[in-house]
Parts: structure tokens; C-alpha cells; sequence
């Protein structure tokens, strides 16, 4: 990797929207001595950041300005989000920040897809994708099945990225991101229970079993997102985001062989 340069040497400006969620903390907590990182929050933090709602495309755009590098996160998370939040807040804030990226000349975006964009392929193996002798695994090429709203927003965001990539020459990574908690342990209590609903796992086991397989911790997490920001030979790339965990039913070998992630976490059997 570049080490957080630019070709000039100097340091990466890189913007984060959602800085405040979980994984915008992560990438504050893992990568703030590797990059200059600007956030862009939705409410005034503690931390120095530009605040502004992603849905207004002329409020955000000055935070765009001088910036190396977006890492998209802001969006609503919940797969159980309704189409009233998705629309604003996960298809038109996501082609805002495209478009500013564009109009400011920002060469990369890495954007935070999600695992449910394939979703259905876990609703329809579930509970028994989670055992440790099952075969299935998932890659970049399957074709997307979203399991809901929330997931289908995210097949838009790549779409979105793809285009462009394409029409416009920005260098664009999806990140269909597994489970990242703010506690960092996918065995707390908490964590087990945070499984999807829709999934419809009624047992602490079929959930512990659940989270063996899709969690990537925020170290991990960081560190896939730097390789993307560094990865100066690559314009385009959709990998999973898991840690190394015993069970893996999305393949992680297009992210160690494109990006050269190795993931140095993994849940406990």
C-alpha cells in the first residue's frame, strides 16, 4: 500500500461521512494517524467536522473541496428501514455524494454496501449456512438478491458507483460490509441479539452460530477500508467485509487477492 500518500507525498485528505456511526469511530479510532481525516457528521460532535445532511447536495459540497478520498458511510442502517427513510436518506444522500465527489474532483470513493444486497441468499439458507461443514460461499459475481428496502438501496449505491466509474473516471470500491458492532465482541449479549429479524433466529445458538460467520471487527473494518483508499492501481472492486472468522459464507479471497486485505480478528468457534 502507499502508506496514506498521495504520489506527491503528502498525507491523504480523506472525508468520512457518517463519522459518527460505528464504523465512521472505527476508521476515526484506526486511521486518524494515517490519513487527515475530515469529517462530515449529521449533528455537531465533539470533534471538529463539517455539518451538514447528506440529502442537501449545496450544503454538503464544500466539505468536498481539497479532499483525496470519500469513505461513504452515512445512510440509514437498519434493514427494517422504511422507504420513507431510504429514499432521502440512502438513494438520493448517496448520489449527493457522488455528484460532490464528481464536482470537486475527488478521484475515490469507497462506499459502504452491505451484505444484504445478497441478502436472500442467506434468508433462504438459514439456520444451517452457519454450520462450519457447510459448503455454500458467495462472491462478487453472484447476481445481487437485496432481502429488503435497505438492501436494495445498497445494489443502487453500487449501481451508482459503477456508473461513475465508468462515465466519469472516479475509482470506486463496494464494500458489502458484514456485521460491525460498537462493542467489538460478537459474543456479548447485545451483539447476538441484534440479528436481523427477518432472519428469524429464535435461538441464542442459531445467533452465536449467526455472528461466527459475519462479524468483521472495527480493526479489520479499518484496515479493508484502507487498502481501498490505497490501492492506487485499482478502479473498480465490490468485495465482502467479514474478519477471519471460522465460518465464511461470503468469499473474502477477491479482497485478499484485488486489495490484498488479511484480516487479522476472527469470532471464536
Amino acid at each position: 500500500m502507499a502508506d496514506g500518500r498521495t504520489e506527491t507525498g503528502r498525507t491523504k485528505r480523506v472525508l468520512v461521512t457518517g463519522a459518527e456511526g460505528t464504523i465512521g469511530a472505527a476508521v476515526r479510532e484506526h486511521l486518524g494517524d494515517r490519513y487527515d481525516l475530515r469529517p462530515l457528521t449529521l449533528t455537531r460532535q465533539a470533534y471538529p467536522s463539517h455539518v451538514a445532511n447528506i440529502t442537501d447536495l449545496e450544503a454538503i459540497l464544500p466539505a468536498f473541496a481539497g479532499i483525496d478520498a470519500v469513505v461513504h458511510l452515512a445512510a440509514s442502517p437498519a434493514v427494517e428501514t422504511p422507504w420513507e427513510e431510504i429514499l432521502p436518506n440512502n438513494l438520493i444522500g448517496t448520489y449527493n455524494v457522488f455528484e460532490a465527489a464528481r464536482r470537486a474532483g475527488v478521484e475515490t470513493v469507497v462506499f459502504a454496501s452491505s451484505n444484504h444486497a445478497i441478502g436472500m441468499y442467506e434468508l433462504d439458507g438459514a439456520p444451517d449456512i452457519y454450520e462450519l461443514d457447510d459448503q455454500r460461499v458467495y462472491d462478487h459475481t453472484v447476481e445481487v438478491r437485496p432481502d429488503s428496502l435497505y438492501g436494495v438501496s445498497k445494489v443502487y449505491g453500487e449501481a451508482l458507483g459503477r456508473y461513475y466509474m465508468e462515465r466519469h473516471g472516479l475509482r470506486v470500491f463496494c464494500l458489502r460490509i458484514g456485521a460491525v458492532r460498537a462493542g467489538d465482541d460478537p459474543t456479548a449479549p447485545e451483539v447476538l441479539a441484534s440479528s436481523p429479524s427477518l432472519l428469524d433466529l429464535r435461538t441464542e445458538e442459531q445467533r452465536r452460530k449467526r455472528m461466527r460467520a459475519v462479524w468483521l471487527s472495527r480493526r479489520d473494518c479499518a484496515q479493508l477500508i484502507a487498502h481501498c483508499l490505497d490501492a492506487d492501481d485499482v478502479r473498480w472492486a465490490v468485495v465482502y467485509g467479514i474478519s477471519d472468522n471460522p465460518r465464511q459464507f461470503w468469499d473474502l479471497s477477491h479482497a485478499r487477492e484485488v486489495l490484498g486485505y488479511a484480516p487479522e480478528d476472527g469470532a471464536p468457534v
